[in-house]
């Protein structure tokens, strides 16, 4: 499987939490909804994102987008001095910032939100709303708050989303969904293809003629009963020099990385799949689901039956 690929096919969205949100200066949204991710693409106007923690906050102009990693929090505003006006609360819920219910005061019809339908700023939002719809790897990558300029990513999209956000048909969220999953794989891949990319560890690391070898062959046959010397043996170096040079490049040993590799592709497929536990280990490398269990909960800290009951 291509690396990127095998990265970017954890989003999964089931009822995501879309809206088109319209507003007029001044306004203020802070965002307290523990999202594990949130897409934020600007049809219209300008909004500052700023995030907790002394983050760098970014501006965003029409067509540029934004990924928000949760869960922290971050303020959406015309201007990083606007005060908050509401809060989006878990569950798509949203009060006043004294905790007083919004109570739909701000409803424009189907998923419109704001001061009126004609605003000087449009942003269209889209939510995940349960960690089990992205995959960790692909979180784990990611820094808290990312963004695209029209100038390096031209949307392809906002026509479509722009349409389909606001009708209200059946099967109407299913389409939503899948909308949001391809807008969130596209955006990324553009994000990791600039030349200034921030990509993880592991991925700069398939450029290197040793290590990017040994990746390519843990991520395309983790099933493989894999040791230090037949990977070395693949890669035409020693066991410590395979060992030193990957640890360096990748960040911990190669052992370790495949035990990471095999448990995250268990996660993903214990949520995506109805494979029994003893199947997925199969696929993944573990002679027994007693095996994978061990080590399932030692890394994620609940059995793989657990982690499947929580996803659905």
């Amino acid at each position: 499987m291509d690396p990127l690929a095998g990265l970017l096919e954890g989003p999964r969205a089931r009822g995501a939490f879309m809206i088109r949100a319209c507003f007029d200066p001044p306004w203020s949204v802070r965002v307290e909804d523990h999202a594990p991710l949130t897409v934020m693409l600007m049809v219209r106007g300008d909004a500052w994102i700023t995030p907790d923690g002394g983050g760098e906050r970014i501006r965003l102009r029409a067509g540029d987008l934004a990924i928000a990693r949760g869960p922290d929090p971050y303020t959406c505003a015309d201007d990083p001095d606007t005060a908050p006006q509401a809060l989006i609360l878990p569950g798509g819920e949203c009060s006043y910032p004294d905790g007083t219910s919004l109570r739909g005061s701000m409803d424009l019809g189907v998923r419109t939100w704001g001061d009126r339908l004609d605003g000087s700023t449009v942003m269209l939002i889209g939510t995940y709303l349960m960690q089990g719809e992205i995959s960790g790897r692909l979180l784990d990558a990611l820094p808290p708050l990312l963004s695209l300029t029209a100038d390096e990513w031209p949307c392809p999209f906002t026509p479509l989303l722009m349409e389909e956000i606001v009708r209200d048909e059946p099967g109407q969220e299913v389409v939503l969904d899948r909308l949001l999953d391809l807008l969130v794989i596209a955006a990324l891949r553009a994000w990791f293809s600039r030349p200034q990319a921030e990509a993880p560890a592991w991925y700069r690391a398939l450029a290197d003629p040793v290590v990017g070898r040994v990746l390519r062959l843990l991520q395309d046959d983790p099933a493989h009963p894999w040791t230090v010397a037949s990977l070395a043996a693949k890669a035409g170096v020693s066991r410590a020099a395979l060992a030193r040079r990957f640890t360096d490049l990748v960040g911990e040993p190669p052992m370790s990385y495949l035990t990471g590799w095999r448990l995250a592709l268990a996660a993903d497929r214990l949520r995506d799949s109805e494979d029994t536990i003893a199947a997925i280990a199969r696929q993944v490398g573990y002679g027994s689901a007693f095996a994978l269990s061990g080590a399932f909960k030692r890394v994620y800290g609940v059995s793989p039956q657990e982690h499947r009951t929580r996803a659905a």
